[in-house]
């Protein structure tokens, strides 16, 4: 197998001292804290590197929030900080955030929107409290305004000012995605006392939230998670239906769609407790599972 090349080139403007920082802090939280996407991104070309991570950089700090906050209030008052950051409303130096002194590298010099990044923060507001999800179209919107929006984003950057085209493939590889790392989670998130399962579907099961913050489960839970499988498996198929639309440059940025079916069929192993397993797959089966999408284009 032909590792992915690891060597990260930055942009002139990260010849800075402060901004080279920015990008390695980015590079560095990534890996350590969303795996997945960091090998994804060594795929990309290396020139691209540095803003995709701090794309990424800037989601797992949103998605963060909740555990840094000692309440949903303190919460918010964070998420309005990177609001004004990215409206330039912020008191004092926002670079001296390094995510967001590499994001905001990212967007000037990439030509990024804005919206799309206070979206993903309204989105996360979510987070901050134990409501349930109400319904299944919730849910999508939820992985579309964060998962989605990341694939999206990214695929602008790797087009490099040119329409990277895929808006539809990216928002349903998008909710695929979104929607398998939140059946993984799950565990933890029961023990956090968050519930993102639809409630229309835990009533149709005859599943309380408190089957799941407690615990307890049951079979209404198991057909549940069975249910969201199928539905992230529409989506995938969706964006693969899709994918010709995709600007060729672009394609590295559904990479992290390559390992949703191995996470999905890992969820149908004999023995899966949706509240107590740990879903995960070899190092080696991941990089081999985005060496081949990134050779095969799928």
């Amino acid at each position: 197998m032909t590792r992915p090349e690891t060597r990260t080139e930055t942009s002139p403007e990260a010849g800075q001292g402060g901004l080279a920082f920015a990008f390695r802090h980015c590079e560095e939280l990534v890996r350590e804290g969303d795996p997945d996407r960091y090998f994804a991104t060594l795929f990309a070309p290396a020139a691209f590197r540095p803003h995709l991570f701090a794309l990424a950089a800037f989601s797992l700090s949103i998605a963060r929030v909740r555990e840094a906050a000692s309440n949903p209030m303190a919460g918010e008052i964070r998420l309005q900080w990177w609001r004004d950051a990215l409206q330039g409303e912020a008191r004092g130096d926002v670079r001296a955030n390094p995510v967001a002194a590499a994001l905001e590298d990212a967007i000037v010099t990439r030509r990024l929107g804005r919206q799309p990044f206070v979206d993903l923060i309204d989105a996360r507001v979510f987070d901050l409290y134990d409501d349930p999800m109400p319904r299944v179209n919730d849910l999508e919107g939820y992985c579309g305004e964060t998962a989605s929006s990341l694939i999206r984003l990214s695929g602008l950057v790797l087009a490099d000012g040119a329409e990277p085209g895929g808006a539809a493939a990216a928002g349903h590889a998008g909710v695929a995605y979104g929607i398998t790392g939140l059946l993984r989670a799950l565990p933890w998130h029961a023990r956090q006392g968050q519930v993102y399962l639809p409630g229309d579907l835990l009533r149709q099961n005859g599943v309380t939230r408190e089957d799941i913050v407690s615990g307890r489960g049951g079979p209404g839970l198991v057909r549940t998670c069975a249910e969201l499988r199928a539905l992230a498996r529409r989506h995938l198929a969706a964006c693969e239906a899709a994918r010709t639309t995709i600007a060729p440059a672009a394609r590295p940025a559904f990479l992290p769609t390559a390992l949703v079916e191995p996470y999905l069929a890992a969820m149908e192993r004999s023995g899966y407790d949706p509240l107590n397993s740990v879903i995960e797959i070899p190092r080696w089966r991941r990089l081999w599972r985005l060496w081949r999408a990134a050779r095969t284009g799928r």
